[in-house]
């Protein structure tokens, strides 16, 4: 599976005036017991709809829900047109890549990503990029209105969909048109939701006598948020380590700062203190190093658990945003330069 779960990290927007909408699809053939596709629609980073070729279907918040009465299919990828064209798409375009690369059985999975970012300062983005088996494959150049091969293997495949012209002018329009005006409608409707801030619980946790002492911070929202270890007030840079922000099932976000501290004496722990900020919030979380607060991992609380498990756990629940993170991760979260400042009107389609 090439490592697919090796990678269970998670990129994440720090801007604190970008918003942007993702359509994430994942098709695979060869693993037992997952749909042949599944789609999440991502406001934020954050997963607002969910829907597989097995039929079932997640809408994750109040928010979201009176979003789709009010502008059916603004977000819905996940009706029967959908449901009933996109699987066998999808399966086409996969089968079809196999063949290529002569490839007859095991785990195989094509991804696309559509995306579209709003930044108050640099206007607007749009991206739509395929990958195949955790790797960059293809991509949209919207500026040419051409199909591009990310690598040479895939040369045969681009001049195909290349010659599909209808397909390259329904890209276009979507991509330019449809896609900018769904943002928009998303992020006024849902602004006080976006917008909110969610302090989180911070606790200090340690597998080991032996173990760095981890400042966990579970719980926030929006991701913007920054969280480090000081001594005497002044930020430490030496001797800690810095996890991702990951998502948590509820919406919410949480991340660690190590301190190895075996080299420092008991009697000025009390000199050391971790501190978590967050993008709107203006008192910061201090918590102090101090023996008696440090938990053991196994007296965390379910809803605090870290790493791997936040990843296995979010597969359950958004595989398609799991695998969409894992590609992009493995690729060091590089952007293509073929994106486009975009704007314009709604249309109910996607341009796959």
């Amino acid at each position: 599976m090439k490592s697919l779960f090796l990678l269970l990290l998670f990129c994440h927007v720090s801007s604190p005036v970008k918003h942007s909408l993702k359509f994430l699809y994942t098709a695979s053939s060869g693993i037992q017991n997952l749909p042949d596709l599944m789609i999440s629609v991502l406001v934020d980073d954050v997963q607002a709809v969910y829907c597989n070729s097995n039929k079932t279907r997640e809408v994750n918040h109040d928010v979201w829900k009176n979003l789709l009465k009010d502008y059916p299919g603004l977000l819905d990828l996940c009706t029967k047109e959908c449901l009933e064209i996109h699987p066998e798409r999808f399966k086409s375009r996969l089968d079809r890549i196999m063949q290529h690369f002569n490839q007859t059985e095991g785990v195989h999975i094509l991804q696309l990503m559509e995306s579209c970012e709003m930044d108050e300062q640099t206007g607007q983005t749009v991206l739509s990029q395929y990958g195949y088996d955790g790797e960059d494959f293809m991509s949209f150049d919207l500026r040419k209105g051409t199909w591009i091969s990310l690598k040479p293997e895939a040369d045969i495949i681009q001049q195909e969909w290349e010659a599909d012209k209808d397909r390259i002018e329904h890209n276009v329009h979507f991509l330019t048109q449809d896609y900018p005006e769904r943002l928009r409608i998303a992020v006024n409707y849902g602004k006080s939701f976006l917008m909110r801030t969610v302090r989180p619980s911070v606790s200090l946790l340690q597998k080991s006598l032996s173990s760095p002492v981890s400042c966990h911070a579970t719980g926030f929202y929006p991701d913007r948020a920054t969280m480090y270890w000081r001594k005497d007030g002044e930020e430490l840079h030496e001797d800690v380590d810095h996890g991702e922000i990951l998502p948590n099932h509820d919406g919410t976000f949480q991340m660690r700062v190590d301190l190895n501290f075996s080299s420092i004496k008991p009697d000025v722990w009390r000199r050391y203190d971790c501190v978590f900020q967050l993008h709107g919030v203006k008192d910061d979380i201090i918590t102090k190093l101090d023996k008696s607060v440090i938990r053991k991992n196994s007296e965390v609380p379910v809803g605090a658990v870290t790493g791997v498990v936040v990843g296995l756990l979010l597969l359950t629940v958004c595989i398609t945003g799991l695998f969409f993170f894992i590609w992009r991760r493995k690729n060091n979260g590089s952007r293509p330069a073929n994106t486009l400042d975009a704007s314009s009107s709604n249309k109910n389609s996607s341009s796959i």
